[in-house]
């Protein structure tokens, strides 16, 4: 019953909840857009089916994300007051940029294409569609620089009368490779989420032979994107590992267990420590590998964490600097393993899209809904690994998160909200779970003929 323990806890509910609908509203708004575009160009029905039934899901998806992301910004005033003040000078302006070139844009042109077919050019509504793509692109871009500079603080001075970190440099913000790097790679994780969520509801019909031509369409289109972004996911993650061994040792050295300094070193495929997590009990290790994954030769120096521990302790004053290795460790291998999946899966059904075949006469058809959860599983662990891997530091270097905390909280009133953070998103997910699946096994049929058009039926109701 610790005030800083307690308020993480709440604090990472609430983003993992957040995090479970952003990566697919990210990708499936591109992929809704592109269906439309080809739509219009071909006049082809089955495009325009597709539209709609994909669109909708979109839709269910992004109007619970929304509500749950709104949360994690009132949480930085009321439970993290100390870290708002601050950082607020500088983490401020992405967020408010975020609301005012992003989030504004995305709603409101998101209302425009649900209300809007039928009733204005179609070259409009095409490009409303676009831009609630663009919009959440967008929107994730600031986010993930303000989390960004968190992870590596760059552009800002510290006021020695105030305490308060000052923006010196917004340029220097922006343009922070860490923010980069998060944004291209949850970019990636948001595409290869849409690509897995639409491969497992188009096996689910196809192996009921229902709407065969639109399914097979469905599948070929994200087995392909699917692939690519699962690769480039692999990519990408891999150099932002070297920007953390450059930026971040510590947390470079705890998702290997790696706690003695070596040149070179070896990587960890299997560790097993103490029940105090800080030493070695027996492991299965490559030589070299790891040298190579930090510096890309195999005669590169990591640094381990004891020798990082002393090094930060003589810094910043004595405190234990070491993440909490069990969740490093086993996060990191978690998303691995996950991805890889990915790749495999997504080749496998790209190469059977490909054929001539009829794939929806496949057996293992019926396994292909399982594949929804793989990058799910990803993005979890992912963010758990961003997020823990940097502590105990709320910013890297400047602020530590029992620091960060509302100095007038008390453990009842976070436990009170904690518990009905956790009600009340777990009923949200229920919800979100129960609409996904219904309208997902509704077919598009269903979805076709649910739209109303509501300028006439305003028009009639006024005559009588």
């Amino acid at each position: 019953m610790d005030l800083v323990v307690l308020s993480r806890l709440q604090f990472g509910l609430t983003n993992i909840y957040h995090f479970l609908f952003i990566p697919l509203t990210l990708g499936l708004s591109a992929f809704v857009a592109y269906m439309q575009t080809r739509y219009y160009q071909t006049r082809d029905e089955t495009f325009h089916m597709m539209t709609k039934f994909w669109g909708k899901l979109f839709l269910i998806n992004i109007a619970i994300g929304v509500v749950t992301g709104i949360v994690n910004e009132f949480q930085f005033g009321m439970n993290w007051s100390e870290y708002s003040r601050f950082v607020g000078d500088i983490f401020g302006a992405p967020l408010a940029l975020e609301a005012l070139l992003a989030f504004f844009v995305e709603s409101t042109f998101i209302g425009i294409w649900i209300f809007g077919e039928g009733k204005m050019p179609e070259k409009a509504h095409l490009a409303a569609i676009w831009l609630v793509a663009i919009g959440a692109s967008t929107s994730a871009l600031w986010i993930l620089l303000a989390n960004g500079w968190m992870q590596h603080p760059v552009g800002y001075t510290i006021n020695e009368e105030t305490g308060r970190a000052q923006l010196t440099d917004f340029l220097a913000v922006v343009s922070n490779p860490k923010g980069w790097l998060f944004f291209w790679h949850t970019l990636m994780a948001g595409f290869a989420t849409s690509s897995f969520f639409i491969l497992g509801i188009s096996a689910y019909h196809l192996v009921r032979k229902q709407y065969v031509e639109l399914f097979k369409r469905s599948m070929s289109m994200a087995a392909l994107v699917g692939f690519l972004t699962s690769t480039l996911i692999l990519f990408t993650g891999h150099t932002q590992g070297q920007y953390t061994y450059e930026t971040q040792p510590m947390k470079f050295a705890a998702i290997e267990a790696h706690w003695e300094t070596a040149q070179p070193a070896s990587f960890s495929i299997l560790t097993i420590g103490d029940l105090s997590g800080k030493r070695e009990v027996w492991s299965i290790r490559v030589p070299y590998f790891l040298s190579f994954l930090a510096c890309n030769h195999f005669d590169c120096e990591v640094r381990g964490v004891n020798d990082l521990q002393a090094e930060y302790q003589a810094k910043y004053g004595p405190g234990d600097y070491v993440p909490l290795m069990v969740v490093t460790y086993w996060s990191f291998r978690i998303m691995m393993t996950m991805g890889l999946l990915m790749i495999l899966a997504s080749l496998f059904l790209l190469i059977l899209t490909a054929r001539r075949r009829p794939i929806e006469n496949a057996k293992w058809l019926r396994w292909g809904p399982w594949l929804i959860a793989l990058p799910y599983i990803a993005n979890i662990s992912g963010w758990i690994l961003t997020e823990m891997g940097r502590q105990p530091w709320l910013v890297q270097g400047l602020l530590k998160v029992e620091d960060g905390v509302s100095p007038n909280m008390t453990i009842g009133q976070i436990l009170v909200s904690l518990i009905s953070y956790t009600l009340v998103y777990s009923a949200l997910v229920v919800a979100m779970f129960y609409l996904t699946r219904k309208v997902a096994i509704a077919g598009p049929e269903a979805a076709l003929h649910e739209s109303v058009d509501i300028i006439p039926t305003l028009g009639y109701a006024e005559e009588e």
